[in-house]
């Protein structure tokens, strides 16, 4: 019985840990940058470890993949909220990110379960090729992952500090220049892939009127 006990799966601890350290860099976030920071990129570290645990030890779980979305899209949102208020006069666009990031997994989460996939995940061929190759490439879905999660934290640094400068320029600024396509790249698959999950669910009805009509 203790070996089927999912909730002390090495992954899900490693997901309580992170929520732990999400909800520390929320307290610290208005007032200590440097706490903050460090809370906030080892929870998003953390991030790639739970999944190749999972992996590893054969533990994978649909509580972990919940744990693990939710933990993600929440601090991301709370984040956004937070630079909103930093850099006011981008505060459209802050919201604009948050919705298409919230709606658009709900939806996608929403459809593969009524679908019946095993994980959302999991892309069939008929997919767009970029959002196959996001989903089914590992070091492609990670670099874009961390590098979204970094430009964001980048930028909610630079309202503190410039940091180190190398030639006469701030490292912390560079970056946050360097990822900005990846920032957008991201938001743009995500609403391809909020796009795809409509178009299935759209389907689905299709489907379901199709077949009760034969029956009557």
């Amino acid at each position: 019985m203790a070996d089927n006990n999912i909730f002390l799966f090495v992954p899900n601890l490693i997901g309580y840990a992170r929520v732990v350290l999400g909800v520390a860099s929320l307290y610290f976030m208005p007032t200590n940058y440097v706490l903050a920071a460090w809370c906030y990129i080892l929870s998003g570290f953390l991030d790639a470890f739970d999944g190749y645990a999972a992996r590893a030890l054969n533990q994978s779980t649909k509580f972990g993949a919940m744990l693990d979305m939710l933990t993600d899209r929440c601090a991301t949102m709370c984040l956004l909220a937070t630079l909103g208020t930093f850099y006011p006069s981008y505060l459209f666009v802050f919201q604009i990110v948050m919705v298409v990031d919230i709606s658009c997994h709900w939806i996608h989460l929403h459809t593969s379960n009524v679908l019946g996939k095993t994980s959302h995940k999991n892309v069939g061929e008929e997919e767009n090729a970029l959002l196959r190759f996001y989903y089914t490439s590992r070091p492609f879905l990670f670099f874009m992952c961390a590098g979204n999660e970094l430009f964001y934290s980048m930028l909610y640094l630079l309202h503190f500090t410039y940091g180190w400068t190398l030639l006469g320029m701030s490292l912390i600024k560079v970056l946050v220049i360097l990822l900005f396509p990846v920032a957008v790249l991201k938001v743009v698959l995500a609403i391809m892939q909020g796009g795809s999950a409509w178009r299935d669910l759209g389907y689905i009805d299709i489907k379901e009127r199709e077949e009760a009509e034969k029956k009557q």
